[in-house]
């Protein structure tokens, strides 16, 4: 008997994708609305430096202290996997996506309202922040499951994976300065910023995202969604592949450290060193609509790993101001080129049917390796004595190894391209 080749262990035949009423315009419209909603309003931009601020100089947190917060506040991103089912499988007032979109950013919104409400002390703000999470995965997920069935209806993942990467890269433009602005202020004024953000997707999905009315479904079907992705070899192995990439030790908490301790960085320098790294995001975002119809996903996501690991590897001379500004420029071109590749990859590999479950699956992944190994990175650097010059080598070097697992994806999958 005859060993499958290596490339063939995953096989199977990648999702298609299914022909949706919604025009295309109108459903592109929607889910950049959706990512606007869900990236701009996140602890991770408006109020990124304004809650690390709070974080490390009046709760007096350290590097750990913070990445263990951030890990925590986040914990409903894990968890997409679990919503992602419950929108597949039971439409809410006979909608699949529009009205999960209305309701959790209408949660949110009041999540975000609340948070500015609290008392600044750790558990309460952990808390309500937290609480704040699960509605915006809610909306993250639906709009995820959106952005799969327009992409396979219209054979336009890698497009689609352009125009969600600017759009968030767009987000990280306009809401890293006014992020080190706000942490000038009482953080009541970023809650409230990040609140009214995310209540203006709820006219946009009600009037632009009309739906058939689709029956209730009986519990049967959320064994039926499971039952469905447990059987997606593709997406599981996309997903590996993913989960090999992040695990590194991150550097999230080290690098706002070393920025505000050794290289004396204002908050508002802070703001614009994100907008540096994210305005390189935008160019690499639209090349890539471009190069994803000319260019094999195989190869996409080769030269996305080889990319991301060379600019990642500048960290070592991160040693000055401009520097920085320098590095984060080039290593936002790398990274965008491996993310955007994987959003492709998540795209294609997502089972017709399973939309919001599969996209939410592996994007899951990446939220739990990006928050999960801060902790690790922050904690070698606190407890354990290494250098941040060694977390960087070992960062690049651990991304590396998902390069050869790429060849392990179906042929069928790693040929496919855009139309």
């Amino acid at each position: 008997m005859h060993e499958a080749p290596a490339a063939e262990l995953f096989d199977g035949e990648p999702s298609r994708g299914q022909s949706g009423a919604v025009p295309f315009w109108r459903a592109s419209f929607v889910v950049m609305i959706g990512i606007v909603a869900t990236t701009l309003a996140q602890h991770n931009l408006l109020a990124r430096i304004p809650l690390r601020n709070l974080l490390k100089n009046d709760l007096h947190l350290d590097r750990t202290g913070m990445a263990a917060f951030l890990f925590v506040t986040g914990f409903a991103w894990y968890l997409q996997p679990l919503f992602g089912a419950m929108i597949d499988a039971f439409p809410l007032f006979g909608s699949r996506r529009r009205s999960y979109l209305i309701v959790g950013a209408a949660l949110a919104s009041g999540g975000w309202a609340i948070t500015g409400l609290v008392p600044h002390d750790y558990a309460p703000l952990q808390l309500a922040m937290a609480l704040t999470s699960s509605a915006m995965v809610l909306v993250s997920c639906a709009t995820g499951g959106l952005l799969v069935e327009t992409a396979q209806a219209n054979g336009s993942a890698g497009k689609l994976a352009g125009i969600r990467q600017a759009t968030n890269a767009l987000c990280f433009l306009v809401g890293a300065p006014v992020s080190g602005y706000l942490a000038g202020t009482d953080f009541s004024w970023t809650a409230l910023a990040c609140a009214v953000v995310v209540a203006a997707l709820v006219p946009v999905a009600a009037i632009f995202l009309p739906e058939r009315h689709l029956p209730a479904q009986p519990v049967s079907a959320l064994w039926h969604q499971l039952r469905t992705i447990g059987a997606a070899r593709p997406m599981w192995a996309a997903g590996a592949i993913m989960l090999v990439f992040f695990i590194a030790p991150g550097t999230e908490s080290a690098l706002f450290f070393r920025q505000q301790n050794e290289l004396r960085m204002t908050t508002g320098g802070q703001g614009w060193l994100v907008f540096a790294a994210y305005l390189a995001g935008i160019a690499t975002a639209l090349v890539y609509t471009r190069l994803c119809r000319q260019l094999s996903l195989q190869a996409l996501l080769l030269i996305g790993i080889g990319a991301n690991a060379c600019t990642q590897a500048l960290y070592l001379f991160y040693t000055s101001v401009p520097a920085a500004f320098v590095i984060e420029a080039i290593n936002g071109t790398g990274f965008a080129l491996a993310e955007l590749a994987f959003l492709d990859l998540a795209a294609r590999a997502t089972p017709r049917g399973s939309e919001s479950l599969g996209y939410a699956l592996m994007i899951s992944v990446r939220a739990f390796a990006l928050f999960g190994t801060d902790i690790v990175g922050a904690n070698l650097l606190d407890h354990h004595g290494w250098h941040f010059e060694g977390l960087v080598v070992v960062n690049t070097a651990t991304s590396l190894l998902a390069m050869p697992l790429v060849f392990l994806l179906p042929r069928t999958l790693r040929a496919q391209r855009d139309m």
